[in-house]
């Protein structure tokens, strides 16, 4: 059983949190809001196309105090998501006109990158691969 493909990445944060972050993806990066199947949890999912990419879910509550748990499935491991994307410099003067704070490279092969972080300090790397070399 090869896995094939990423399937999502899930950001678990507070109401409040989860509105800016669903704001960001969508009017940054260029995700769409779309459906999302029955849950017992409050949030969003995020589209490329007809895929849904990054869910973002409300903190699960704990079973016997009833608080919200916001340490559950984290282990502070998660440095980055990373996006195929085109039209490198329309993402740049984007960005700029949005005042959100970016590096570039280009890796060995070609592909060039922008980094930077979204509101709650998570990484975002978006790969430009129209720029990779032919040879």
């Amino acid at each position: 059983m090869p896995v094939t493909e990423i399937n999502h990445i899930n950001l678990r944060a507070n109401r409040d949190m989860m509105h800016v972050l669903r704001d960001f993806y969508c009017d940054i990066v260029g995700l769409k809001v779309g459906p999302r199947t029955a849950t017992t949890s409050y949030g969003f999912w995020l589209y490329i196309g007809d895929n849904d990419v990054v869910h973002l879910a409300e903190y699960k509550r704990d079973e016997e105090s009833g608080k919200l748990a916001p340490d559950l499935h984290v282990n502070g491991t998660y440095d980055h998501v990373s996006f195929t994307c085109n039209d490198m410099p329309a993402m740049e003067a984007h960005l700029s006109a949005h005042q959100i704070s970016y590096t570039s490279r280009t890796l060995i092969n070609g592909v060039k990158q922008i980094n930077f972080k979204d509101p709650a300090g998570n990484g975002i790397e978006l790969n430009f691969e129209e720029f990779r070399s032919k040879s």
